[in-house]
């Protein structure tokens, strides 16, 4: 039996003679059905008076069996292609919507590639205080220039306790004639703290994990804190390069004994000058293994391809040699703690992998406490 299809609602008399229609069809038989034909205009043939002038007449074989006066009928053989204006407003609405979620997805495709370097590197600006006006009496605010011409401020802590990196009175004499010689040069820790922060706020906790008889030296990060320039990726880098200088040339600390840390964006920079200096030791908190990670990890809706940053820990890492100390919250959402795990077992050198249980991303000093302040103790002081 063929289909009859309305397009716009037909009033019920219409309705009824499209169903007579189609039983008419199909009593004529399967040939003579297929040779119904629908007349559309004002000179409908055989129609008589009860034609109206925009009805349709339906005829089989020459003779018109009755006038429907539904505004649009169609008689169709199996499954209709027509397109009914409802379905055609409707498809155009779907369609518009589409067009506009993909022009849409288009736009954040592009910010996202054009501004990526402002979405990962928020850089904060903050003065830099001077230590010793904070009671920090081994302390002072230092600059550095890096390579590119960057400002890089900061602070660096003088080793304390134990004798080294002190002067220590001679005894020979009295006070006034007493002699002062330096101790030996000490070890270093070179901080790399995580996105979001600045040496005016991380200061007080490098301050309290400052390894006893170790210098400490932080910078900010370009256009991070109090330094000018630019966060980018290869300034970071150079960033690293010239506090790395820095801390080396001073002759109280040993240039042999330098150790990095890293936290989080820190793990990138910690595990690059690891990678291309002889250091003593890396300790890296919460390190994610690429940026290319990250972004699938959080954003899967964007393609990868329009990624610029590397910071591949995970290959870098495979080119350090030295011992590392890998700290890493169980409860850590933003940064997973099978990234951290990934990382350790890519390195090239002994490692070992400490879980602050129920510590997140940034409640690792918190929860962690003195017991991850003493691991990194144990770390400096026994190499």
């Amino acid at each position: 039996m063929r289909r009859l299809t309305s397009y716009l609602a037909p009033s019920a008399w219409a309705r009824r003679s499209a169903v007579g229609a189609a039983r008419a069809a199909g009593a004529a038989g399967t040939a003579a059905a297929r040779s119904l034909v629908i007349t559309v205009g004002e000179a409908v043939p055989h129609a008589g008076q009860n034609a109206a002038p925009s009805g349709i007449a339906v005829r089989h074989e020459e003779q018109v069996d009755w006038v429907v006066t539904a505004r649009k009928i169609r008689i169709c053989d199996g499954w209709c292609n027509a397109v009914t204006p409802t379905h055609y407003f409707s498809r155009m609405l779907v369609l518009r919507i589409v067009m506009g979620l993909g022009l849409a997805y288009a736009v954040l495709v592009l910010l996202a590639w054009r501004f990526q370097e402002h979405l990962a590197f928020p850089a904060p600006r903050a003065v830099v205080p001077d230590p010793q006006r904070l009671g920090v009496t081994n302390g002072e605010r230092v600059e550095i220039l890096s390579g590119d011409g960057t400002r890089l401020v900061g602070w660096y802590l003088r080793a304390v306790e134990g004798g080294e990196g002190r002067w220590k009175a001679v005894k020979g004499g009295d006070a006034s004639t007493a002699l002062h010689r330096p101790s030996p040069p000490s070890p270093a820790l070179l901080w790399f703290y995580g996105n979001g922060e600045t040496v005016a706020a991380i200061g007080p906790i490098v301050r309290v994990f400052q390894p006893p008889g170790t210098a400490v030296l932080v910078v900010d990060y370009p256009g991070y804190g109090g330094s000018s320039g630019r966060a980018t990726e290869p300034a970071l880098y150079a960033a690293a390069e010239a506090a790395y200088a820095a801390l080396a040339a001073r002759p109280e600390v040993d240039p042999h004994r330098i150790y990095v840390y890293g936290r989080s964006l820190g793990s990138a920079v910690a595990t690059w000058t690891a990678a291309h200096h002889d250091v003593a030791g890396l300790i890296l908190e919460s390190p994610f293994t690429s940026a290319a990670a990250m972004a699938h990890y959080h954003y899967r809706l964007f393609p990868r391809l329009i990624l610029r940053l590397s910071l591949d820990n995970l290959s870098t890492i495979m080119r350090v040699r030295c011992p590392i100390l890998v700290f890493h919250g169980d409860a850590d959402r933003l940064v997973p703690t099978s990234m951290g795990q990934a990382v350790a077992a890519a390195a090239g050198g002994p490692v070992e992998v400490v879980l602050i249980h129920g510590a997140g991303h940034n409640e690792t000093y918190d929860i962690g406490g003195r017991a991850y302040r003493d691991k990194v103790w144990e770390f400096v002081a026994r190499r």
